[in-house]
């Protein structure tokens, strides 16, 4: 386990229920407590969605994107120790990982790319994860992009890639895909952080080296209750290697609500 990764704050939060060496629970409370100050400025990652009018992405391939470039920056090496994004993303991550999505096209897409981030595409969608900074300090390009708007009609992706985890959304829930896309970001940085907590680094290598990919599905009803931690996140990242995303509730649903059932293969 790398004390110094920036999902270690994120890890830390898990790592005493993972049953990991006591060493490795002090490492990551020490990164928590390493970043304590300062936490009260609310922090977020821009994620824009290229939203062409006459060409309009599918809503799975879009979420697919989302996932994965959310998840990319936090493994770029630019994140590394030593790099240019790691003090950056380490601050955002001592907070809660909001992401605050917005649509994009045509000029206003092309001027986001100049900014630091990284650009993922799943069959032809693309979305576009941002350095996280204070909300206040947006920059100009991005803040003169619409919130609202940002839905896209369901679509039926057909069976999920057995090699890649699966973000399971609520069945029950309703999300527009800009609200959608914000969670799968949560889903795919929460397996990433408990395999980081977990000293599995050579499956974190290799789904980076797999441009972070991730299926995304919604869940049957049977299959979201079957997979569902309940009150036992111990035996649910166990034995069927899940993990739970809980909005905060700022916006479109209520605060607690299990949006995302990430799941790792």
């Amino acid at each position: 386990m790398n004390p110094d990764h920036v999902l270690m704050p994120l890890a830390a939060r898990y790592a005493e229920w993972l049953a990991l060496p006591e060493e490795l629970v002090a490492a990551s409370v020490d990164a928590v407590d390493a970043g304590e100050s300062g936490v009260d400025e609310v922090w977020a990652m821009p994620m824009v969605l290229r939203l062409e009018r006459a060409e309009p992405p599918a809503r799975t391939a879009l979420l697919e994107a989302a996932a994965a470039a959310a998840l990319a920056v936090c493994l770029d090496p630019l994140a590394e120790p030593g790099g240019p994004w790691h003090d950056v993303l380490v601050n955002w991550t001592h907070r809660n990982i909001r992401k605050v999505t917005r649509r994009a096209r045509g000029a206003h897409w092309t001027a986001v790319l100049d900014l630091p981030g990284i650009t993922e595409s799943v069959a032809g969608a693309q979305v576009r994860a941002l350095l996280p900074g204070p909300v206040s300090e947006v920059p100009r390009e991005v803040a003169r992009l619409q919130i609202a708007g940002s839905d896209l009609p369901a679509d039926e992706p057909g069976a999920s890639d057995p090699d890649f985890p699966v973000l399971w959304l609520d069945p029950a829930v309703p999300m527009t895909a800009g609200k959608a896309a914000a969670q799968v970001g949560h889903g795919s940085m929460l397996l990433a952080a408990l395999l980081v907590a977990s000293g599995a680094d050579q499956a974190l290598a290799d789904w980076a080296a797999a441009d972070c990919r991730c299926s995304v599905r919604v869940a049957t009803p049977d299959r979201w209750t079957k997979l569902h931690p309940g009150d036992d996140p111990v035996a649910a990242w166990r034995d069927r290697r899940v993990v739970a995303v809980r909005d905060a509730g700022f916006t479109e649903v209520a605060p607690g609500t299990v949006t995302v059932l990430a799941q790792w293969p």
